[in-house]
């Protein structure tokens, strides 16, 4: 029975130190969430459609992976972009700061589909070059601005459609929580504990 309490207590002292090991890594991701529709565009419209995306960067390697699911559109799809950055949070419009004239490979010609894409930041191809050349003049500076617009709130992802040429649906990302390594630690301890109070109640049975 003491060996087995030993194995137990020696694999969620494992797990823990697994889970800590990979959250340094995992620490270099900053994660952006946000629910499309067309009463969030500006001005406000009356689309059926609606859509979901997650914007994830890299402040190690410099990247980002736009994420977006959308349906139910008036028009067919023409483009998608990011847009930065607007001179009040959640509000007005702003110029395009990523590729023109649209996200490379996003669906166009469609009312409903899927995206997902990592672009290299550090490539001028992946800008707007009119974004970079008004934030600083290298992707360096135009990667820190726009960072720094979705902290604020000033920066909007959003779908253009034959529908609404200015733009059918869009969001505003918001920053999306995630637990601190502490709360990691407690959670992997407290599953250590639990497996070793069943496997404890099956050796007394």
């Amino acid at each position: 029975m003491m060996k087995t309490k030993l194995a137990s207590a020696a694999t969620a002292a494992a797990a823990v130190l697994a889970m800590l090991t990979a959250l340094p890594a995992a620490a270099h991701d900053i994660v952006y969430t946000g629910t499309l529709s067309g009463l969030a565009e500006s001005p406000a419209n009356n689309s059926p459609g609606i859509g979901f995306t997650t914007i994830t960067f890299n402040d190690h390697d410099f990247s980002m992976r736009v994420e977006v699911t959308f349906s139910g559109l008036s028009g067919d799809t023409t483009a998608s972009h990011i847009h930065c950055c607007t001179a009040n949070p959640g509000a007005a419009t702003a110029g395009v700061a990523t590729q023109l004239p649209s996200f490379g490979g996003f669906l166009l010609g469609v009312k409903s589909g899927s995206y997902d894409h990592t672009f290299d930041m550090t490539q001028l191809s992946s800008w707007n070059g009119a974004f970079v050349t008004a934030n600083g003049g290298t992707t360096g500076a135009a990667f820190s601005t726009l960072l720094q617009g979705f902290a604020d709130g000033k920066a909007y992802l959003n779908i253009h459609t034959t529908a609404v040429g200015s733009g059918e649906i869009r969001a505003f990302p918001q920053l999306a929580p995630v637990p601190e390594p502490e709360t990691w630690a407690l959670m992997v301890a407290g599953l250590g504990g639990v497996a070793w109070s069943v496997r404890r109640r099956k050796v007394l049975a």
